[in-house]
């Protein structure tokens, strides 16, 4: 193994010795294959590739303050991997299935989880395909499940600090009945013109509003967002919204802190009242937003241009559940032995 500077990791692919692997043919799963190979052979007409027939996971493993590795809500994913299976009528893995090839993946690759005090982690990517051979659009019915991990660093480098986002209403990330509320491939391959749009004008990330009105925040690129006024956590409730992990251990968090948690609508005319917002995921935990510029109308909402002191209570509080500095009173972690 190479030496790694952890500082100097970002949020990209870093190859590690081993990933698992999970094949369905013929009505039923392979047992687990453990392999240090990072390709796949493929048929050039397998239904992954011509028509979307893929989703994915991420989820992180930390090496906490006493050296222990806990793995972050891998139960969750596990669940959320299994919704989108079934909306894309792919083979549906168990839970222990996903969950022991996950741990599988970080004991054979705990060389690649950074020290602790790095801010580093080990980012670990189920990732699960259709293979069968074909040109109709239809169920595959064959596929592959995958989980590999690699080493990521902190995605502030210097610390916490709010970016900048902006607001696309001519761009739409998913619609309504649509496949939003899944971590399909198709959903981030659909929001990178806007993203890049954003990008070149030195916006980090995009906020959507709902494909049918135009009218309510969702999204906020592939991360969820939040808004804190009056001692409220609020964020969006919509059907094509995915369903953050991260931003559900926020809204329990927020509840611990004795703040009113909302799941509902957030009409565009209400980003003006909020004392702060966010946006959450795994990458980030929360990116704090400093300010939202409309592209289209020109209007600018000014949040500051420091951490609100609700978001950065929010934030260590978690990291200190996934790093072991605070007792996990709500089961969330699984310690890798």
């Amino acid at each position: 193994m190479e030496t790694i500077d952890w500082s100097k990791l970002g949020f990209d692919y870093h190859k590690t010795d081993w990933n698992v692997r999970y094949s369905y043919t013929d009505g039923k799963w392979s047992e687990m294959e453990v392999t240090q190979d990072e390709y796949i052979k493929m048929h050039m007409s397998a239904s992954c590739l011509h028509y979307g027939i893929e989703l994915f996971e991420g989820l992180k493993a930390f090496r906490g303050v006493d050296g222990k590795i806990r793995l972050f809500r891998v139960e969750e994913n596990a669940h959320r991997l299994q919704s989108s299976a079934k909306r894309l009528c792919l083979p549906v893995p168990t839970t222990e299935m996903i969950v022991n090839a996950c741990i599988e993946v970080v004991k054979r690759n705990e060389a690649y989880i950074p020290p602790y005090g790095t801010g580093a982690s080990l980012y670990l990517r189920p990732v699960m395909f259709g293979t069968t051979v074909g040109l109709g659009v239809k169920p595959a019915k064959d596929a592959l499940l995958i989980v590999y991990a690699s080493p990521v660093g902190a995605y502030f480098k210097t610390g916490i600090k709010p970016i900048m986002v902006a607001l696309d209403r001519e761009q739409d990330r998913a619609a309504p009945r649509g496949t939003g509320d899944v971590k399909v491939g198709g959903n981030y391959a659909a929001s990178i013109f806007s993203g890049e749009n954003a990008h070149r004008l030195g916006y980090s990330n995009v906020l959507y509003l709902d494909a049918a009105q135009h009218k309510y925040i969702e999204e906020c690129g592939a991360a969820n967002f939040f808004g804190i006024k009056e001692g409220k956590y609020i964020t969006p409730k919509s059907p094509s919204i995915l369903p953050s992990i991260t931003n559900k251990s926020l809204r329990q968090l927020a509840s611990d802190m004795g703040l009113v948690v909302e799941e509902r609508p957030i009409p565009l005319e209400e980003l003006g009242t909020f004392e702060e917002c966010g946006a959450c995921g795994t990458a980030a935990v929360i990116s704090p937003i400093g300010k939202i510029f409309d592209m289209q109308t020109n209007k600018v909402y000014e949040y500051g241009t420091e951490v609100g002191k609700v978001s950065m209570e929010l934030y260590t509080r978690l990291q200190d559940i996934q790093y072991g500095r605070a007792e996990d009173t709500h089961g969330w972690n699984t310690i890798i032995e």
